[in-house]
């Protein structure tokens, strides 16, 4: 198991990051994530927006791990969810893969919070947690996918200052 984390510090409000964050997707920034549907939308009794969606994500493997596992296909899927409260000020949104599970897991969660001392900047905290499985080197592959991991965290993240200047 392989535990990844970062944060960043956003120069915009809350609000703004979190209106581009819930529409970073499709993204020319970020080409991986190919289609993006809403399950599920509504607001609960405290007035919080909950959201499920289904990812549709094509990732490039080296070739040794498309080895190893033995699947050349790199389509999969990803089940989220969000929620978004106003009063709070706070987006939590937590994802895993329904795509081979039998193989690797992925569990992610991002907390986007107003900074503490400066209330027109917004602190990203991601986590998440890799698990590769049955496989020998399975310690390596882990690497291998928080490596890629932190990769696409930085291009979700220049993607998402992007949009606030487009």
């Amino acid at each position: 198991m392989k535990i990844w984390t970062s944060e960043h510090v956003f120069n915009h409000p809350w609000e703004t990051v979190t209106k581009a964050a819930m529409q970073k997707y499709p993204n020319p920034m970020n080409p991986n994530v190919i289609g993006v549907d809403v399950l599920d939308r509504g607001i609960d009794k405290q007035g919080r927006l909950h959201s499920r969606r289904l990812l549709g994500t094509e990732w490039g493997l080296p070739s040794i791990v498309k080895s190893i596992i033995g699947n050349a296909r790199t389509y999969t899927y990803v089940q989220e969810h969000s929620v978004v409260d106003p009063k709070e000020k706070t987006f939590e949104l937590q994802s895993t893969n329904i795509t081979f599970t039998n193989m690797v897991s992925v569990d992610e969660k991002l907390t986007y919070k107003p900074h503490p001392e400066d209330k027109e900047k917004t602190i990203l905290t991601q986590e998440a947690i890799i698990s590769v499985k049955g496989v020998s080197l399975n310690s390596y592959l882990e690497g291998v996918m928080a490596y890629k991991g932190s990769i696409t965290n930085k291009l979700n993240i220049f993607a998402s200052e992007g949009l606030f200047y487009t």
